[in-house]
């Protein structure tokens, strides 16, 4: 069985940002090398997110809109954690969005469903964060 790291950076320059990474990944799968295995997608930063949906621009839109009904990031006064950083709401949208996904990998190619692509979603940007793209197979 082989096993395969790579690491994909990410420098947003907004506080908040979503950047389709399905491409990247899919490079990531023909370097390994796999046909047939799976692919693990993590934000390595507790305030970004990876996760697989549409790549639509209203979606996009409706996420951003819905985050911060859940998770406003004004005022930052509501937050216990907001001291020595800003960025509590940041921290709790990406609890809802999660850290990771997993992508089967069939053929050397991402084995999707219709429509399904793999996001990266910044939410406490303007700083250098990465991702690290694990993939296991043969």
């Amino acid at each position: 069985m082989k096993s395969f790291r790579k690491e994909l950076f990410f420098n947003l320059p907004s506080r908040r940002g979503l950047v389709n990474i399905t491409s990247l990944v899919q490079q990531a799968v023909t370097e390994s090398g796999v046909q047939e295995g799976l692919v693990l997608v993590n934000a390595m930063n507790i305030t970004a997110s990876v996760f697989i949906n549409d790549d639509e621009s209203g979606l996009h839109h409706d996420y951003e809109v819905w985050l911060e009904r859940l998770a406003p990031e004004k005022p930052y006064s509501q937050y216990r954690h907001n001291g020595y950083e800003d960025n509590a709401d940041a921290h709790l949208k990406r609890t809802i969005m999660g850290r990771e996904s997993v992508v089967a990998i069939t053929k050397g190619s991402l084995d999707f469903g219709t429509w399904e692509q793999i996001f990266y979603y910044e939410f406490d940007g303007k700083r250098t964060k990465h991702v690290l793209v694990k993939i296991i197979g043969e």
